[in-house]
């Protein structure tokens, strides 16, 4: 999760001396029958797609006339794991059963029992989701040894619908929930994730791997998971899509947990057509429908596809039946959105707000300015009650593992007696805090979990019922800053907070940069409205059109980035 205002917490906690960041491990796998991993060289345009902008339902197409297998798009992105992770080490490992998963999903496109958009797409998982074929760390050593016995509920899902589960990708050990000045990016397994537009820069909360390998293309969607903004601010700062479900739309069995109060898998991808389907494989109760046969009968896979191409008045083959010729749904004509513009972030972030609103309200959409309400009291309830929500649910997960430490006390002299845990920071401040924490039965803790879910919700339904709005939107994240272990994380972001506690669900969708580095704009909805801001988000997306190719620049002058 991103680091947010920690001030109930400071008495209690030190900050520990902060050490230099241990090196990267390859991305590298075993084949099933023994020996290393081999990746074809060439060029990644040579499959006649470019995978930098490509969408499944492209893909699915090509696979449909015979001129793509999932064989051959497996190989290319190992290619570019291969190539590029290098620059950016995004990607711990790669499935050993990859090029295996890819030849049956080209079986059952011979076949014509294709399971659905997501067969023979290539998926990278966070390395905090379960997996029976792979180590899953979470990044750190601890949890190191032999893999999990069972697949999470959500790879069950990915694997049931045909994905490729092509590898793990690196994250902020923990989730940035063991030191009280962690760096995103960073874990102990996987050493520095770089942010693929500027490597010197930070790529933001513990999704950091997930987001760097998308922007990087090295695989067409990948699964990350949020607590409070680590999914919506990697993808904001490496400038791809990220959805946070709602509240338990998506399976948390099999992930390694901090509050199952606030935590949720969701989808990444470049795109909002590929975000949406991916959650439809992951939620079957999101109000999207996977299966694009189903598009016909007005699912809102169709308004996400519309609102991708630019909204009513175009023509597209996915106009709805029945209507004019090339009707079209989805659009921002008429929407009502709550800007909430955050200049605390920067006045490069502002200025771009400025020139977002603007653009929206050229396409037709009212943009009014709001500020919900509640927003001290949520920093201060937060980190209080994830201490307690911790303690818990982690002794939970651990006990289901078959090694290391098996709770939090464990874990806590594990870190003590490993110096390679401590080379980018040596501090474990909230696992010492978590241990320390009221239980989850206590009448304190309960009273304050009740009062932070109560005004999360609130700052969220008051807002939009006092302006009538379809969604609130607010920068996602600030310019990325420059990582550095001695410092820690630069990352006071307050947009995640509401929709994080609340349970609701937000999507972050790029919204254009400050010098070299990305920012997203984060819509938010209430509880269940997945599938319309998906829609909102693929019209905005569509409109604002401000997805780039990173540069993998080594660095760029601090002024560029304000």
């Amino acid at each position: 999760m991103n680091r947010r205002r920690i001030a109930a917490l400071a008495a209690a906690l030190t900050v520990a001396p902060l050490l230099a960041a241990a090196p990267h491990q390859s991305a590298e796998a075993d084949e099933p029958g023994g020996g290393r991993l081999s990746h074809p060289t060439g060029s990644h345009r040579t499959l006649g797609v470019d995978l930098d902008t490509v969408t499944i339902p492209e893909l699915q197409a090509r696979m449909k006339r015979g001129s793509l297998t999932s064989s051959a798009l497996t190989e290319a992105y190992l290619r570019r794991i291969r190539d590029v992770d290098p620059k950016i080490h995004a990607v711990l490992r790669v499935s050993p059963t990859a090029r295996l998963q890819a030849a049956a999903s080209d079986a059952r496109h011979r076949r014509g029992t294709v399971r659905g958009p997501l067969d023979g797409i290539p998926v990278l998982l966070k390395d905090n989701v379960n997996t029976r074929d792979m180590p899953t760390t979470a990044g750190s050593l601890a949890l190191a040894g032999k893999p999990p016995a069972t697949d999470a509920a959500l790879v069950t899902r990915l694997r049931e619908a045909g994905a490729v589960v092509l590898g793990k990708a690196n994250m902020s050990e923990w989730a940035n929930f063991r030191a009280e000045k962690p760096t995103s990016g960073w874990s102990a397994v996987g050493g520095q994730t770089h942010n693929p537009y500027v490597l010197d820069r930070n790529p933001c909360g513990s999704s950091s791997g997930s987001a760097a390998a998308l922007a990087a293309s090295l695989a067409q969607v990948a699964i990350g998971t949020e607590t409070d903004g680590s999914i919506v601010c990697p993808a904001g700062m490496n400038g791809v899509v990220g959805h946070k479900p709602s509240l338990g739309l998506v399976s948390r069995s099999g992930v390694v947990p901090i509050s199952a109060e606030q935590d949720t898998a969701g989808p990444m991808a470049r795109n909002v057509t590929d975000t949406a389907l991916t959650l439809a494989v992951l939620a079957p109760d999101s109000g999207i429908a996977a299966d694009t046969g189903l598009m016909a009968d007005g699912g809102l896979l169709t308004d996400v596809r519309s609102a991708a191409n630019g909204g009513p008045g175009q023509a597209d083959p996915l106009a709805r039946p029945g209507g004019p010729r090339g009707e079209r749904i989805g659009g921002l004509r008429g929407k009502r959105i709550g800007l909430w513009r955050l200049p605390s972030l920067g006045a490069g972030v502002d200025a771009l707000m400025t020139r977002t609103a603007t653009r929206l309200r050229d396409a037709g959409a009212k943009v009014v300015e709001v500020t919900p309400p509640y927003q001290e009291r949520l920093a201060e309830l937060e980190f209080p009650a994830l201490l307690s929500e911790f303690h818990r649910d982690i002794d939970a997960y651990l006990a289901t593992r078959e090694d290391g430490p098996g709770d939090l006390a464990g874990l806590i002299e594990f870190n003590r007696a490993h110096p390679d845990e401590q080379t980018c920071f040596a501090g474990q401040e909230l696992f010492e805090a978590a241990l320390a924490a009221p239980s989850t039965d206590d009448p304190g803790y309960r009273a304050m979990r009740a009062e932070l879910s109560d005004l999360a919700r609130r700052s969220i339904d008051e807002t939009m019922a006092a302006h009538d709005l379809d969604a609130l939107a607010s920068p996602a994240n600030p310019a990325a800053w420059t990582t550095d272990c001695a410092r820690g994380d630069n990352d006071v972001i307050p947009s995640s907070t509401p929709a994080a506690v609340a349970g609701y669900p937000s999507l972050s969708v790029p919204a254009g940069s400050v010098g070299e580095l990305p920012v997203g704009l984060l819509l938010m909805a209430g509880d269940r409205q997945d599938a319309a801001l998906l829609s909102l988000g693929a019209a905005v997306e569509h409109r604002l059109d401000a997805w780039r190719a990173p540069r993998y620049l080594p660095s760029v002058p601090d002024g560029a980035a304000r």
